[in-house]
């Protein structure tokens, strides 16, 4: 895309994208620090571009994304090799492996890719044999832990907005409806009637939600899922299930207001408690999502939320290193028991959080077209 003649601000934007997809396919542990050591003698780089896990299921999107309104012929190239070349490898099957697919089956709808037996595959996975919770809720099983019956609000991204995307591609409408389902299981158990905000886990044993974190990352999944899943299924604005999932997003949209810090547009690492971090990827995810609500007329164009999306655009701008690099991105990050466990995640750079940031910016340049 030639950028000559384009006013400035879109010019501005368009370069911090181009750079944050250069440092996104480029990102190395030079430490080792991130690898992941698995039971079966396998190592996952969870932090390079040439493996597979849930931060590059993120990445592909933002990939996707920005390939989907501008018709990048780079991104799409990315995109399309590191299909190429996980597709040839494999990996086991789970929730976090599975966000993968969601690019997937935009590449395949659209035919610039082959793969609906992998589609195929992958989304029966999750349908039959990923494990579930007691009343039937995905189970978040990762690379690492079973996790027995708990709920994670990852989950909701990672798995279940690919499974709706492969029904529709593949048009097996049970996957859709199986969807909705998890999506409204989700919210029953865990989204905050107090704060309107999410938790981040909820286990059926002993019936709690951990140390009841009310966490930054794990919020934004559902600020970006949310929007991107109605408009995904086209649901008609007097759908039962539409209007129940745009009453649970603007109860967070209106406590995510409330709590963003003013001096720089970003939130905490753990939302509603100021001693905590700063962090960039909850920000651009929530000010993805928040733009989004604004433009499917979820939430009206009032100032409070204009505003509120102005300051986290700006937020996410301004933690774009020159490297493309966004700063103040935590690592993944599991559910703890205590708050303390999420004040002390390292922070560094990593695929999801540049994708975050990608989402965040491809939906601002909305704005100029």
């Amino acid at each position: 895309m030639s950028t000559r003649n384009i006013q400035p601000k879109k010019v501005a934007t368009i370069e911090s994208i181009r750079s944050l997809i250069h440092c996104l396919v480029n990102i190395k542990d030079e430490t080792g620090e991130f690898l992941m050591p698995l039971a079966d003698g396998r190592i996952i780089d969870t932090k390079g571009w040439e493996d597979w896990e849930w931060t590059h299921g993120i990445g592909l999107y933002g990939l996707w994304k920005f390939y989907e309104i501008t018709g990048d012929q780079e991104a799409l190239g990315h995109a399309q090799a590191w299909f190429k070349g996980r597709f040839d490898v494999g990996t086991s099957k789970n929730v976090n492996t599975m966000s993968v697919m969601l690019a997937a089956a935009y590449l395949h709808e659209r035919k610039l890719g082959e793969y609906g037996i992998h589609l195929d595959s992958w989304a029966e996975y999750v349908m039959h044999d990923m494990p579930r919770t007691t009343d039937g809720g995905l189970q978040h099983i990762t690379y690492l832990t079973a996790n027995e019956e708990q709920l994670w609000d990852d989950t909701l991204q990672m798995s279940v907005m690919p499974l709706a995307k492969i029904g529709l591609v593949l048009n097996r409408p049970e996957y859709v409806e199986e969807a909705k389902r998890q999506f409204l299981l989700h919210v029953q158990y865990l989204q905050d009637l107090e704060t309107g905000l999410w938790f981040h886990g909820w286990t059926f044993k002993g019936r709690h939600h951990f140390g009841r974190a009310r966490w930054g990352r794990g919020n934004c999944w559902i600020t970006v899922a949310i929007p991107d899943f109605i408009e995904m299924l086209q649901l008609p604005a007097t759908d039962g299930t539409r209007l129940f999932l745009v009453t649970s997003l603007v109860a967070q949209i209106d406590a995510l207001v409330k709590y963003q810090d003013q001096q720089t547009g970003l939130w905490h690492t753990l939302i509603d408690d100021p001693t905590s971090y700063l962090e960039a990827s909850c920000t651009a995810g929530f000010a993805y999502g928040i733009l989004k609500a604004i433009r499917l007329r979820f939430i009206p164009r009032e100032e409070r939320y204009l505003n509120c999306a102005k300051k986290a655009i700006q937020a996410v701008f301004d933690n774009i290193t020159a490297d493309g690099e966004l700063k103040l991105t935590s690592f993944g990050t599991p559910v703890f028991d205590d708050l303390d466990g999420y004040r002390k995640i390292p922070l560094t750079s990593m695929p999801y959080g540049q994708s975050l940031a990608l989402l965040a910016l491809t939906e601002h340049l909305r704005t100029f077209l």
